[in-house]
């Protein structure tokens, strides 16, 4: 009788953590896709944004900010040695807007994922949704180039709040539910990206005489961003408590070095000191799957950056056509990740990957030599298949790794290691894009990084406390070299993670 009375406590006690761990989900859920459905409204809008800008700076202020940075990108053109024309031009210049953007979120992932590991993720969360805020309000009330390059500083700095939302998923106990958790993230990825661009399209279309075109967009976008406030003060629970966080801020910021060094992130090397350092094995594997998870990224940011500026050109898309385009994505992918991507069994998610990334193969090719809407189509369907499945699994399976006081670390260099991947993929691949246009290209090769995967042996990560920790669940010469670049990743997975 009292074994029977202990085993229903104890499946009682199973029960509400499973409950809680799914409230904790469906929120964390909820308030990424407010948060993305915001940031996405600008996608399709950013070429025609940069045109109004380009033409304001013009008639306004021969000598404005938007046309000092474009001599500065002439000359960078010329340098690489791509055409002199305008059209080639604006796409290394959107690329480095957007790098500019990811440069700064590079910075302030992994100091918020270590601030959060002293202070808990809900403060920390609620100071970045009051950053993005701000920086909405800035794109609204922006009428030159200098206010809305500001704005787009402001949301890098606050765009920590996704790494701190991966953070709080890796508090969670169970495997199984951390892998449901990163597949929800990708599932409001999804979603945010599919009814984003379409509502942003769909506002600008609808100007009024005499208003700014982007002006509604920005206005939901504060909105959204106020709403994600309120949602997060009142639902959020803390999910980390405090007998497990570090001692002080200061100890999160001893390895500051560590968080803003590049190579010390591909080392992991923040979560190496103190008591609860992962053991050797552990520490490898992390590096291995960081190294596969900028690679990835790198890849996919340099088309997801010159993809509105490809389908401009090439196609004349329109701003409702590139927000049907980024609907057609979405949806695939939010098929994909709430049919299948959240089904993965814990263990068997890297093999899962390796497929995935072949897929990029075939993507980049027929995205780079599509000649018509058709053979482009078909191209985003394979390459939102592989983005559906590649994130959501790897950030399952780092989230098995390190302490709980170590998870925000953890999370927020992997999240700063995707971010310095956004920073260099478009304009890598925007120089890559144009660079041969008008000239012979040359035969494509690998990218260093590609090169240079380590050939270290995988094994599933070492307990580290008594939960365990064992997984959870344009154009033809930058896109051929992507796929190129692609079966090198998917090789370097299958040599370290059979």
């Amino acid at each position: 009788m009292a074994l029977r009375e202990g085993e229903a406590s104890s499946s009682s006690a199973d029960d509400k953590q499973e409950q809680n761990c799914s409230r904790v989900i469906t929120i964390v859920f909820l308030a990424l896709l407010i948060d993305l459905l915001g940031f996405a409204l600008i996608l399709p809008l950013f070429p025609s944004i940069l045109d109004y800008y380009s033409q304001t700076e013009l008639s306004v202020l021969q000598d404005g900010l938007y046309l000092s940075l474009q001599r500065g990108v002439d000359w960078f053109a010329a340098m690489v040695g791509m055409p002199p024309e305008r059209k080639y031009n604006s796409v290394l210049f959107g690329g480095l807007i957007g790098s500019m953007f990811s440069i700064l979120q590079f910075f302030s992932s992994p100091l918020t994922g270590a601030v959060s590991d002293c202070l808990g993720r809900r403060p920390v969360i609620l100071m970045t949704a009051m950053g993005l805020i701000a920086s909405y309000a800035l794109w609204a009330a922006s009428r030159s180039f200098g206010v809305f390059l500001l704005s787009r500083m402001v949301g890098g700095i606050s765009k920590g709040n996704v790494s701190l939302c991966t953070a709080i998923i890796a508090d969670l106990h169970s495997p199984k539910a951390r892998s449901k958790g990163m597949a929800m993230i990708g599932v409001a990825f999804s979603l945010g990206f599919t009814l984003g661009p379409m509502i942003g399209a769909y506002l600008a279309m609808e100007t009024e005489k005499g208003e700014v075109f982007y002006l509604r967009s920005a206005l939901l976008a504060l909105t959204f961003a106020a709403a994600d406030l309120i949602f997060i003060f009142f639902l959020l629970p803390e999910t980390l408590p405090k007998e497990k966080r570090v001692s002080s801020v200061t100890t999160g910021f001893q390895a500051a070095a560590d968080l803003l060094s590049p190579m010390a992130l591909f080392r992991f090397s923040a979560v190496t000191q103190g008591k609860e350092a992962p053991s050797d094995q552990n520490l490898q594997n992390l590096k291995i799957l960081g190294l596969a998870y900028f690679l990835y990224l790198f890849l996919f940011s340099g088309l997801e950056y010159t993809l509105s500026f490809l389908t401009h050109q090439r196609f004349q898309f329109s701003s409702m056509q590139q927000g049907k385009m980024f609907f057609f994505i979405g949806i695939t992918m939010a098929v994909i990740q709430g049919g299948y991507a959240r089904r993965i069994k814990p263990g068997n998610e890297i093999r899962v990957v390796k497929r995935a990334v072949l897929l990029l193969i075939p993507a980049f090719l027929l995205i780079g030599w599509a000649a018509n809407v058709t053979l482009l189509s078909a191209g985003l369907l394979l390459y939102s298949f592989a983005a559906a499945i590649v994130i959501p699994c790897l950030s399952a399976v780092v989230s098995g790794y390190g302490s709980a006081s170590q998870k925000g670390r953890v999370m927020g260099i992997l999240r700063s290691l995707g971010a310095l991947a956004r920073a260099l993929g478009p304009v890598l691949s925007a120089t890559a894009d144009e660079g041969g246009v008008g000239r012979g290209r040359k035969k494509p090769e690998l990218s260093p990084a590609a090169k240079d995967l380590p050939t270290t042996q995988f094994s599933p990560p070492e307990s580290t406390d008594q939960t365990g920790r064992r997984g959870c669940s344009g154009r033809r010469g930058a896109m051929t070299t992507c796929s190129n670049s692609g079966l090198q990743i998917s090789c370097g997975l299958h040599k370290h993670f059979s």
